[in-house]
């Protein structure tokens, strides 16, 4: 049974993100199996920020603290402690990529809006899917256990600038390394109109 427990859940959820020392990495969350869950309304809108009740959460420092206790289950969204878990809402991705650096090594290094770095390679792929109503490229890269960020626009245009024709199986496609891995970003020529 899942019970409503919006204000306690929300205040042991920022107790137990807090218990986590610094230093001391990401907590868990992948090996807490609490038996107690609920539903928070927490939605984390598409362009990234994070709305409590209809309010959008603007401490940034609150927002990165939840980002570490965040886990993808199948049945959805849950921001997890050892003793709970609570349902919350995610329109898209839950992070945004607002960065991309090319290391000495040849490495993408992105940095999302909540302050993860992640190098994309074999274990963080970058996707590109194209979104059915517009057209448009939606553009992801895999941060950790499941959980994604949306390329934002102009990090997307940093990779195009970035990537290399070469030709696939499906034909010539533009295509950008990371860790010896190629990943497509997309067609080498913009499809005819």
């Amino acid at each position: 049974m899942v019970e409503s427990t919006a204000t306690s859940g929300l205040d042991g959820v920022v107790a137990a993100a807090k218990a986590q020392a610094p230093g001391r990495g990401l907590p868990p969350v992948h090996l807490w199996n609490p038996a107690h869950s609920g539903e928070i309304d927490i939605v984390i809108r598409r362009d990234g920020r994070w709305v409590h009740e209809g309010a959008v959460i603007h401490r940034e420092a609150l927002v990165r603290l939840f980002s570490t206790v965040l886990r993808k289950d199948p049945d959805g969204y849950w921001l997890v402690t050892p003793v709970e878990k609570m349902r919350i809402t995610v329109e898209d991705a839950p992070f945004v990529a607002v960065r991309v650096d090319r290391l000495e090594d040849g490495a993408l290094r992105f940095t999302t809006n909540v302050g993860d770095e992640v190098e994309a390679g074999p274990d963080n792929p970058i996707r590109v899917e194209i979104d059915p109503q517009t057209g448009e490229p939606r553009p992801y890269v895999h941060v950790r256990r499941g959980l994604e960020a949306l390329i934002a626009r102009p990090v997307f245009y940093e990779l195009v600038d970035m990537a290399q024709e070469r030709q696939t199986p499906d034909g010539p496609r533009l295509e950008v390394a990371s860790r010896e891995v190629w990943f497509p970003v997309g067609p080498a020529e913009a499809p005819a109109s």
